[in-house]
């Protein structure tokens, strides 16, 4: 059993080293690995919100703001080795579909994160925090998470220039994807694939740095202006929300799918970490309440300095897997994404560089996509609804279309198959209102 030194006895006792079988020096290491993993978002974040018309400056400093608060009231109010950034795919949904295909401004994107988080805040005071977990299909919830994946490895193809449209087809492939960026970040792809696959720590942001050392040679990536300056105003996104906005009726299913994925994303991630590390009792997650609402309000806060849904990250499991038991990790992490800030005209260089940024999309899509195994494609039932959520966000270009066309299904599916039983009150409920949201909301 570890013993606490007299310089690390107030830190040791605060997050429980002894309870935890671990030490400062283990706790450090996980906290150095789980940022390593999950710095991309820093590079990727900007990049994605920017399109949507936001300050990429302002964004770049939203995000490692937002990740620092997150992950540091998950480490000192929960005690979990867990951090938190933007999350990917809700990034994507932000920019791509609310913003630039509903024709929504930012300011009511963000509105609409902010509200999700307020209702998530509530969901986690009350009782129908178990409620609504329990309701949801498990194979719907997977099928949530890898047409996520599939969805924004579709938008890193299109980044890049490997998919193009076609009048005939919709989307093809570049006749010149062997050329230029599209070559570039399909080199970018091989290499983060390399890294992971030799485990290297932080693969995805090594491939990305990779990648760029490679397009400033051949001269498809920008050389950064410099190395460390002041980091940029936050004023362009800084409390812009559009909470009434997003008030209003045309807009709740944009609610509804932030809070939904941000929602099960989080309960899953947490449940995942915390069995790597041994840390469930009787199967169930301790401080489940703490750990939620740690997530709850970096949302509501990510929304107020100007970025998109902030959210538990599934690659904090890396710095579980070298030894992070306690909230320790996630105070390091969040440390060093401050330490990020000066950094800027590098990460701007590079960010800008659809080349370096289009590979981590794609990789982790492979990673989101995952969940494809955990469906039960042997009972038809299961398999359809699963089957349109994943196709109907990418094709239709939204989460929360596939969302709708899974809630859809899968009663009416179960009902033909003499399973009505099987059916959650809550999914009928949810069911009934996404066909009327097509019926008498459709843009």
């Amino acid at each position: 059993m570890y013993e606490l030194t007299s310089n690390e006895s107030a830190v040791g006792k605060f997050f429980k080293f002894q309870e935890n079988n671990t030490n400062l020096r283990t706790e450090m290491v996980a906290g150095l690995t789980t940022f390593l993993t999950m710095a991309y978002i820093i590079f990727v974040n900007p990049a994605i919100l920017s399109d949507a018309g936001m300050d990429f400056g302002a964004v770049f400093v939203a995000t490692v703001i937002a990740a620092a608060i997150g992950t540091l009231i998950m480490g000192v109010y929960a005690n979990y080795p867990v951090a938190l950034a933007p999350g990917m795919g809700l990034n994507a949904y932000f920019a791509y579909t609310v913003v630039l295909g509903g024709g929504y401004s930012w300011e009511v994107a963000l509105g609409a994160v902010f509200i999700s988080g307020v209702i998530f805040v509530i969901l986690t005071l009350t009782t129908l925090r178990e409620l609504i977990i329990n309701s949801i299909p498990s194979s719907l919830k997977s099928a949530v998470a890898a047409g996520i994946g599939v969805f924004i490895a579709f938008i890193g193809l299109q980044n890049s220039g490997i998919l193009v449209s076609n009048e005939a087809t919709i989307v093809s492939l570049n006749p010149e994807a062997f050329t230029g960026t599209p070559l570039l970040t399909l080199i970018g792809v091989a290499i983060t694939a390399l890294l992971i696959i030799r485990k290297v720590p932080g693969g995805i942001l090594l491939g990305m740095v990779i990648t760029a050392v490679i397009g400033i040679f051949t001269g498809q990536v920008m050389r950064p202006e410099g190395i460390i300056e002041a980091p940029p105003s936050l004023a362009p996104t800084f409390m812009q929300m559009d909470i009434m906005g997003a008030l209003e009726l045309g807009v709740l299913t944009i609610v509804f799918a932030f809070l939904f994925v941000d929602f099960f994303d989080t309960a899953g991630t947490l449940t995942g970490v915390a069995k790597q590390g041994n840390m469930l009792v009787d199967n169930k997650l301790p401080r489940a309440n703490k750990a939620l609402m740690s997530d709850a309000v970096a949302t509501m806060a990510g929304a107020a300095l100007g970025t998109s849904t902030t959210t538990s990250y599934v690659e904090s499991s890396a710095g579980v897997a070298v030894g992070g038991r306690t909230g320790m990790t996630a105070v390091v992490t969040a440390a060093l994404f401050l330490l990020s800030l000066p950094f800027f005209p590098i990460i701007k260089a590079l960010a800008l560089s659809p080349a370096v940024t289009s590979p981590a999309l794609i990789i982790v899509g492979v990673y989101m996509a995952s969940s494809l195994k955990d469906i039960n494609w042997g009972d038809f039932t299961d398999a359809v609804p699963a089957f349109m959520t994943v196709v109907f966000m990418p094709l239709s270009y939204s989460i929360a279309n596939g969302i709708a066309f899974g809630f859809i299904f899968f009663p009416l599916v179960k009902i033909f198959a003499g399973k009505a039983k099987e059916v959650h009150p809550i999914v009928y409920v949810l069911g009934v209102l996404f066909i009327l949201r097509f019926l008498f909301l459709a843009e």
